[in-house]
């Protein structure tokens, strides 16, 4: 059972290789939702995620034997590279079984540690069938990401941390894919500090735990669809199940789109890189509807590739209109172009790009079309471009931007 005497040992165990991630009190956010906020920065971790925790102490209470057979386990990527990294210290051999469409950063990291990666399935759940099979097949000591009470006692020694520095919190969000992490940090949070709430976050478009909490019972769900890929899970634990249920208080869904602005606001206002399903305790600050509170979210990795991390920054600057592209039509006539960007240049706005297309119209004269692609500071200061356009006689429409 996931006692405060267990929660203590795992605690201790972990420091072994953990960083110490002293937590980081957000001005911007606390700004934004009228609250305290600290972030617990997991993604500083060696490893680049939380996922060192458990799976180093759930290695440590194997036997030599255990150990000896080899380990395998399933994972999206940072779990992979917590037991990886975990059985290098230990000295053992692991194997690691990885959908497809996992990020080439979180394959090249877990083999820099040693391991052996197998490519396997679009989603985790296909993945963790392989790495059953072949653990029973080749006599593996299997590793489940999550649902493993080991596992989830290491990855509680976060709210252990978290008490340590901050215990009289109000709140502490978690992201959830599996269930492994809000089982283990709700439950030894609520055994510290029974007032405190924990609140589970996650994607909408795999949102297992939410759907099995309203039901009562462990549900899978059938279409999976998020940019969240380290909680794109199907169905959660079994066996932690009963402790999430028991100790989160509610569960927060959240957008891709939401994602996406939260990692431009954590860039912009922290310098600090958090993939998207660590985002996910950042995003759900705006849906608490509470103000005056401490609250904690736990950001829980930060190993994100860069064509991702530039397709994500790109996206977030369009939510919040500080890119944009508008279509004029005007004369095909000398000296119109130069009207438009003397407007442009009154409004302060930055031209990224232009597009002229003569093709529009069959009689040129009357009107060509000019796409205009660029930067704003943001949706206020677009619709005052617009509106000067406007006043000038010109009829600027906004298209899809396509950087």
């Amino acid at each position: 059972m996931l006692t405060l005497e267990k929660f203590k040992e795992a605690s201790e165990v972990v420091k072994q290789v953990t960083l110490q991630t002293k937590l980081v009190y957000s001005e911007y956010f606390s700004g934004q939702t009228g609250n305290e906020v600290y972030l617990k920065p997991e993604n500083m971790q060696y490893t680049g995620a939380y996922k060192v925790r458990g799976a180093y102490y759930k290695i440590s209470t194997l036997t030599d034997q255990e150990r000896e057979r080899g380990l395998i386990t399933a994972s999206a990527g940072n779990h992979a590279q917590g037991v990886a990294y975990a059985a290098k210290c230990f000295g053992v051999k692991a194997t690691v079984v990885m959908p497809t469409t996992t990020p080439l950063i979180k394959v090249n990291r877990t083999k820099s540690y040693g391991a052996e990666v197998l490519l396997h399935g679009d989603i985790y759940d296909e993945a963790c069938q392989l790495a059953i099979y072949r653990a029973k097949e080749m006599g593996y000591t299997f590793i489940h990401p999550f649902d493993d009470l080991d596992v989830a006692a290491g990855q509680g020694s976060i709210a252990m941390e978290i008490y340590g520095e901050l215990p009289d919190a109000d709140y502490i969000l978690v992201p959830i894919g599996g269930g492994g992490l809000s089982a283990g940090v709700s439950t030894l949070a609520k055994l510290l500090n029974p007032k405190i709430k924990v609140i589970g976050v996650e994607p909408a478009g795999a949102a297992c735990m939410k759907a099995s909490l309203a039901k009562g019972q462990v549900t899978t769900v059938t279409d999976i669809n998020t940019i969240a890929d380290g909680t794109a899970v199907k169905t959660p634990g079994e066996v932690i199940f009963p402790y999430v249920r028991d100790n989160i208080d509610d569960v927060i869904t959240v957008e891709d789109e939401e994602l996406v602005v939260a990692f431009l606001d954590m860039v912009e206002n922290h310098k600090i890189v958090v993939e998207n399903s660590g985002l996910l305790s950042v995003a759900a600050l705006r849906h608490l509807g509470v103000t005056g509170k401490k609250i904690v979210s736990i950001l829980s990795g930060g190993n994100m590739d860069v064509i991702t991390m530039s397709s994500v920054v790109q996206q977030g600057l369009i939510f919040r209109d500080r890119i944009f592209t508008l279509s004029v039509l005007l004369p095909d006539k000398p000296g119109e172009l130069s009207k438009i960007a003397d407007i442009i240049a009154e409004e302060k706005g930055n031209v990224i790009r232009l597009e002229h297309n003569q093709f529009v119209n069959t009689n040129r004269s009357i009107a060509v079309e000019l796409r205009i692609t660029m930067e704003a500071f943001g949706t206020e200061h677009k619709e005052g471009i617009l509106a000067a356009l406007k006043k000038r006689g010109y009829q600027p429409k906004i298209v899809q931007t396509n950087l």
